[in-house]
């Protein structure tokens, strides 16, 4: 049973930073995609930021580019997502993600593995 658990959600100031993680257990997930996507409150889900199993490519949203950095620590089984120059609109839950179909975590359809996700609130 694989679990995802996220962790580093919380209230900031518009402008600030975050950084997300979550830890994979149950087994390894170093040769799966993982990524991050969000569901903010009447918004459907969207992908956030996805990522390759040795970390080499990662792809973004157009609304989070030059502002989130996705990474992972396969010894670690942990990805991360770093979140800067927030604004109120990046309030969401924020879901981390597995799937050895990289597409999908971009679709959001079928995915292997999800979190329970973590809160991230933008006060402006």
């Amino acid at each position: 049973q694989v679990q995802l658990v996220e962790s580093g959600g919380g209230l900031v100031q518009a402008g600030g930073s975050l950084r997300l993680s979550c830890a994979a257990s149950g087994r390894t997930l170093n040769t799966y995609p993982m990524g991050w996507f969000r569901q903010a409150p009447g918004k459907e889900r969207e992908s956030v930021a996805r990522i390759t199993w040795n970390g080499n490519i990662a792809y973004y949203a157009d609304s989070v580019k030059g502002r989130f950095a996705i990474s992972r620590d396969n010894a670690k089984n942990t990805v991360y997502l770093q979140m800067s120059s927030l604004t109120p609109e990046d309030t969401a839950v924020y879901y981390c993600a597995a799937d050895n179909v990289i597409d999908r975590l971009r679709t959001g359809l079928k995915v292997d593995y999800w979190g329970q996700g973590t809160q991230v609130t933008v006060s402006s």
